[in-house]
């Protein structure tokens, strides 16, 4: 199995894996469909060039930052002190970032928005493969 393919598969399983810890948790389902688009607001950046909307989208969809966080939510509920609206928003975070990839939208490059670590998106990726059917 190509490893693109494992990372997409791993990923659908951590998607899955959110839903069930939202669910677990106590949280109302539809939270991971309410702020699914609040994490594409990095795409913004892409207003201002390549270099910054790669960055501003990479940040955002790094799972470094929602680890962080979740940390910070475990260890306040650990604390006695939880704070719901941290907890969510980490599941959430991670639901996106890990749907996301399983769908094959990946971390970006500064060569453009459709070009990532896990391949071609959109048009480039329909026009790589004429240009390769071409060949």
């Amino acid at each position: 199995m190509k490893p693109v393919t494992t990372q997409r598969i791993e990923s659908a399983a951590l998607a899955v894996l959110a839903v069930v810890v939202t669910i677990a948790a106590g949280y109302a389902w539809w939270w991971l469909l309410a702020l699914f688009l609040l994490f594409d607001l990095s795409m913004l950046g892409y207003l201002r060039g390549q270099h910054l909307g790669a960055a501003c989208y990479n940040l955002v969809h790094s799972y470094t930052l929602p680890a962080l966080l979740g940390a910070v939510a475990v260890a306040a509920a650990a604390a006695g002190e939880p704070i719901d609206w941290l907890g969510i928003l980490t599941v959430a975070w991670v639901f996106h970032i890990a749907l996301d990839r399983a769908l094959g939208y990946g971390l970006k490059t500064t060569e453009g928005f459709e070009h990532t670590h896990l391949g071609l998106i959109g048009q480039a990726r329909r026009a790589h493969r004429v240009t390769t059917r071409e060949q």
